[in-house]
């Protein structure tokens, strides 16, 4: 089997709540996805997504994704879909760095192998494990009130993992914890998520203030030694996930004991190649994982359900449905949230059809 061609398609899904903030100002509206056609001389056809959190939330931005593919695609044609090891080393070889650029090819090509191999993509990382996988709720910052409110009404859908968008002032960010942890019951989860948005002194502050409060700290701020020194003082689980983009992160966290669970983000580590070496090194090591992508619509929740129910549960913290919080749908198939749960298809590949009439004119054509 060989590569044919390589097409892109460029989407937008805007957000049923309107607008996602977090630290820092950011936010955004409306994301820019992109979706990866391989198309094979046998037929088959695999399909991929990439869609980056903006420009301004990691090394990776919307255009620079299609730009990446116009790059890489030609050195592509001719190689075997089903050859992934292979292949990743082609598109490191031909395009140095930019993982992200890589992910959509890479999960259009293990959704090939499904097709070819009749399996699911889960099976083929690993095997199914449990009937489900358990999914958090990110929570826009707002004000403490409004965060409360809104994650009392994801409770009554079903949630009891809730991602809460802080980093900002930080007496505000200490009441915004404290309004939704009272609003939880006592088996719920609820992480406090900083995305880099604190400074060191900030994030000692805050963590000191929810001494009592039972909260995960999430990647409290910009570089790997500040928060390091953050989990050394404070008594609260610890997850990274901005810091860790690759093995040699991976392995020194570990080595540091920086972290208790690490996030797993399919584009920022290049595909699901890669984050399958990365997830298999963490269940080896004990440590528990988020798995997820950095946004996206159907394709990309797919690909998540599939590596996230291939992960063994004692180790699989949490994961999440993107397609559930925006407007458009690109593909039947996808996973669909279930009393705050989803599974992986069990048809093969990543169990989607792409819905040609919304992904349009293709903004990529290599061949």
């Amino acid at each position: 089997m060989k590569i044919e061609r390589v097409v892109a398609y460029r989407v937008e899904l805007p957000l049923y709540e309107g607008t996602y903030r977090w630290s820092g100002g950011k936010s955004v509206s409306v994301f820019d996805s992109t979706i990866v056609a391989i198309e094979t001389d046998t037929g088959l056809v695999g399909y991929g997504e990439v869609c980056p959190l903006g420009p301004f939330y990691l090394p990776a931005y919307a255009e620079g994704v299609r730009t990446g593919i116009r790059e890489l695609a030609p050195h592509l044609i001719g190689s075997d879909p089903c050859e992934l090891l292979k292949l990743n080393q082609q598109m490191d070889a031909a395009l140095k760095g930019h993982p992200y650029v890589k992910s959509g090819i890479d999960i259009a090509c293990w959704d090939i192998l499904g097709k070819l191999t009749g399996l699911p993509v889960c099976v083929l990382l690993g095997g199914r494990f449990g009937e489900s996988v358990r999914l958090y709720r990110a929570i826009s910052q707002e004000s403490p009130e409004e965060m409360a409110r809104k994650v009392a009404g994801y409770r009554g859908e079903g949630y009891t993992r809730f991602q809460l968008k802080v980093g900002s002032d930080s007496d505000l960010d200490i009441e915004r914890i404290r309004a939704v942890r009272a609003m939880l019951a006592p088996s719920d989860r609820l992480i406090a998520d900083a995305n880099t948005g604190w400074t060191q002194h900030e994030a000692m502050r805050v963590v000191r203030a929810v001494s009592n409060v039972d909260v995960y700290i999430e990647q409290p701020c910009l570089s790997y030694e500040e928060c390091l020194s953050v989990r050394r003082h404070c008594d609260h689980p610890f997850v990274l996930d901005e810091n860790i983009d690759n093995l040699d992160m991976l392995l020194r966290a570990k080595a540091d004991l920086a972290m208790d669970v690490v996030n797993l983000k399919i584009s920022k580590l290049g595909g699901l190649t890669k984050s399958r070496q990365a997830r298999d090194l963490c269940a080896s090591m004990g440590i528990a994982m988020t798995l997820e992508d950095s946004w996206g619509g159907d394709i990309t929740t797919a690909a998540i359900a599939h590596l996230a129910h291939s992960t063994p549960e004692e180790f699989r913290f949490t994961s999440t449905d993107f397609n559930s919080y925006v407007t458009v749908s690109t593909a039947d198939g996808a996973p669909k949230r279930e009393k705050g749960c989803m599974a992986a298809s069990h048809r093969p590949g990543l169990g989607v059809d792409p819905k040609m009439d919304v992904l349009g004119k293709p903004v990529v054509d290599v061949h």
